[in-house]
C-alpha cells in the first residue's frame, strides 16, 4: 500500500512543479472526497478531487478551476479501459462540482465568476511508454461521459506531459546566465502572451498571467518578459511543438508575429523546438531568407527585414523527469 501511495505521489509532485511554472495556483485541500450530488445516477456516495488548480482567463472575468485526476501509471497500465474509466469518473466529478455547494465551499473563491473543467493527467512514471496515446483517445468516442453543456474535459497523456515538462525545464534554465541566450528575469516580470482580439478584448491583462489550458494543449506556448533595467524592452520566447521539417512551419511563426505587430524594435524573439528534425536549423534560415525576399524588391535592409533577421532559433535539450518511490516515501517534509 505504501509503495502504491508513493507512485501516486509522483504525479502529484510533477503536476505541482509543472503547473507552478505556468502560473497556476492550488486552491483548497488536496486528495479530498466530497459528497456526490447525483447518487442514483452516478451510483456513488462521494467523488475525489486530487487537486484543484485555478488561473484567471485573459479574455473574460472568469476564474478557471481545473479539477484534476492525477494518474501515475507504468507502461503496462496505460490501457484503453484504464483511460476510459478515469475519464468517466472525472466527468462525474465535473458534473457534480457544477452543482455542489460543498465543492464550491472547498475550492471557489468569493466574488469571482467560476468556470469549472476537468483535467486527466496521465504520467508514465517508468518512462517506458512509447505508443501513440492519442490512439487511446480516438477509441474513447463511446465513453459514457456525464458532462454539463459547455463543460470541458482535457487529457494530458505521457507525450503531452513530456513536452510541457521540457518547456518548464527550459524556462528554469533560461533564468540562469547561459552563453548565447538572453537570461529570463524572475517570474514577477514574466507572463504568457495573449494578443488583443478584435471581438474578445483582453480584459484581465495585468492579472491573467497564466498559460491557459488552450495554450498548453496547442502547438505554441508564448512567454513574454520584461528586460530588467530596460522597461521599454521586452522579450518573447516561442516554444513550438513542431519539428521544423519545412520552411513553411517557420514562415507561419513569422506571419503570426507580424500580424500581431511584434516584429518591432525593442522586442527580442527566440523560437525554441524540442523535437526538432535534423534539418530544422537550415529550414529556419531558409524561411528567414525567403520571408525577407518576399517583403518587396527593395526591403532587404528595411527595419522589418532586420527584425526578421534578428529572430533566434534554438533547440531545447530533452529531459525526462523521474522520481524514486523510495525517496518519495522518505520525504517527510
Amino acid at each position: 500500500m505504501a509503495e502504491t501511495a508513493n507512485i501516486a505521489a509522483m504525479a502529484e509532485r510533477l503536476s505541482n512543479e509543472l503547473f507552478a511554472e505556468f502560473f497556476w495556483n492550488i486552491t483548497g485541500p488536496m486528495n479530498k472526497n466530497w459528497s456526490c450530488e447525483k447518487k442514483e445516477q452516478h451510483n456513488l456516495d462521494t467523488h475525489p478531487s486530487d487537486v484543484v488548480f485555478y488561473y484567471d482567463d485573459p479574455y473574460s472575468r472568469n476564474r478557471v478551476y481545473v479539477n484534476c485526476d492525477l494518474k501515475s501509471y507504468a507502461k503496462s497500465s496505460i490501457t484503453v479501459s484504464a483511460v476510459r474509466g478515469a475519464l468517466e469518473s472525472l466527468s462525474k466529478q465535473v458534473s457534480c462540482a457544477e452543482v455542489s455547494d460543498e465543492w464550491r465551499e472547498l475550492y471557489i473563491h468569493p466574488n469571482v465568476t467560476p468556470s469549472i473543467c476537468g483535467l486527466l493527467f496521465v504520467y508514465n512514471h517508468d518512462g517506458e511508454y512509447d505508443k501513440d496515446f492519442r490512439q487511446h483517445l480516438k477509441s474513447l468516442k463511446n465513453a459514457q461521459l456525464d458532462l454539463p453543456k459547455g463543460a470541458r474535459l482535457v487529457v494530458l497523456g505521457p507525450e503531452d506531459i513530456f513536452w510541457l515538462d521540457n518547456v518548464r525545464y527550459e524556462i528554469v534554465q533560461m533564468r540562469g546566465r547561459r552563453t548565447g541566450s538572453t537570461p529570463l528575469p524572475d517570474p514577477a516580470h514574466c507572463r504568457y502572451f495573449y494578443p488583443q482580439l478584435v471581438r474578445r478584448k483582453n480584459l484581465e491583462l495585468e492579472h491573467a498571467k497564466a498559460a491557459t489550458l488552450e495554450m498548453l494543449t496547442s502547438q505554441l506556448i508564448v512567454l513574454e518578459y520584461d528586460r530588467q533595467g530596460h522597461p521599454e524592452h521586452k522579450g518573447l520566447v516561442l516554444f513550438y511543438r513542431g519539428k521544423g521539417e519545412s520552411a513553411d512551419e517557420f514562415t507561419y511563426l513569422f506571419d503570426y508575429l507580424r500580424s500581431l505587430q511584434l516584429l518591432k524594435e525593442g522586442v527580442d524573439i527566440e523560437i525554441k523546438l524540442l523535437n526538432a528534425c535534423p534539418v530544422a536549423q537550415p529550414m529556419f534560415q531558409k524561411a528567414q531568407q525567403v520571408y525577407i525576399d518576399g517583403l518587396s524588391d527593395t526591403s532587404a535592409a528595411s527595419p522589418l527585414a532586420e527584425r526578421v533577421k534578428q529572430i533566434q532559433y534554438r533547440r531545447m535539450s530533452q529531459v525526462l523527469t523521474r522520481f524514486s518511490d523510495i525517496e518519495l516515501g522518505m520525504d517527510y517534509a
